[in-house]
């Protein structure tokens, strides 16, 4: 098991295209329909085009496809796809030129990754190469457009924010998963017991290579001590990043909690980095995550300023009959944030 943030899936790593990733919900069958299912101060979309827009989503990300059906998350995403046909329209030449560039390099990256079944994977959503680019395009135009506007003083403010992800820690740990090296499921009280059991050892002066062998289910560092050597926390799920970012050095945590279990932490070592030592590429992603706070501000505090008016079918399942895909599995997060975005944009 790896404390590593799970890695992003989709193929385009870009701020704009992550929020539509995310957050995907539409339409399903194959429109030809021009019907206005959207409206907004300068513009529609019609159902053929959202229709198209979702065709391609689902290529993109095809393990959200299990939220066609949900009425509320087909009315956010539609209000979504409205901010990007707005913002592309209001965007610079200049963005639009380097949206074209970063186009063709992320196809290049979704053919290789992809390989025999690019072609086949176009086909089944029904798209020829072109759709793809007409949608990438636009969503890329508003990322580069957004990410040309960053100022220098944005990006100061967003490293103040972001700071700890930065940060370079050598730890160790011992985790105690919700399910056990023989794959069983533990239950939470069992959990917090168990990592309990392993910080009373640790407590009491127990080797932490010794109980970290015995106790913790992170099979990637258990038998080295439970170790992560000079490691940037921005590698961490939140939780755990936040406990190593302000545990004093050399004392062992209480049990933290994360979606993967218990965690009990000691941080041998913390080194900061400061705005003037960063990177170029540390840079670009600072200025990334600020282009990312800012295509956010406009969905949560701008785009009612649009006056959207939204005309959906219901679809067929709705959101709280039983027993249909709304119930039967957990909806993702809340379609009218963008809790992906920043991370995609690292």
């Amino acid at each position: 098991m790896s404390l590593n943030k799970k890695p992003w899936k989709v193929l385009l790593v870009s701020l704009a295209a992550a929020v539509s990733f995310s957050m995907l919900a539409a339409c399903s069958n194959n429109s030809s329909d021009d019907t206005a299912v959207a409206t907004y101060n300068g513009g529609t979309i019609t159902a053929k085009e959202f229709d198209l827009d979702t065709r391609v989503m689902k290529f993109l990300s095809p393990q959200q496809a299990q939220y066609l059906e949900i009425d509320m998350f087909k009315e956010s995403i539609l209000k979504q796809e409205v901010a990007f046909e707005y913002l592309a329209g209001q965007a610079t030449d200049e963005a639009k030129k380097a949206a074209e560039k970063e186009v063709d390099t992320q196809i290049e990256t979704i053919k290789t990754t992809l390989g025999d079944s690019y072609k086949s994977s176009l086909k089944e959503q029904d798209l020829s190469e072109s759709d793809l680019r007409s949608y990438m395009q636009r969503v890329l135009t508003v990322y580069q457009d957004m990410l040309l506007k960053v100022t220098d003083e944005q990006v100061k403010t967003e490293y103040e924010a972001i700071k700890a992800d930065f940060t370079v820690a050598t730890l160790r740990h011992v985790l105690v998963g919700l399910t056990d090296a023989d794959g069983k499921e533990r239950t939470d009280a069992d959990a917090l017991k168990r990592a309990n059991e392993a910080k009373a050892k640790l407590d009491g002066g127990a080797d932490f290579a010794a109980v970290a062998k015995e106790y913790s289910d992170d099979t990637s560092t258990k038998d080295t001590g439970g170790e992560y050597k000079d490691t940037a926390l921005s590698k961490y799920v939140e939780e755990f990043k936040a406990a190593a970012q302000t545990l004093p050095l050399n004392t062992i945590s209480d049990p933290v909690k994360s979606s993967y279990g218990y965690h009990v932490i000691k941080v041998e070592s913390r080194k900061e980095t400061t705005f003037d030592t960063l990177t170029a590429e540390q840079l670009e992603t600072v200025k990334s995550s600020a282009a990312s706070a800012s295509l956010e501000s406009f969905l949560e505090k701008d785009l009612d300023s649009l006056k959207i008016e939204i005309n959906l079918p219901k679809s067929t399942a709705a959101a709280d009959e039983p027993g249909t895909a709304a119930t039967a599995t957990p909806a993702p997060a809340d379609a009218t944030e963008a809790p992906a975005a920043t991370e995609a944009a690292k």
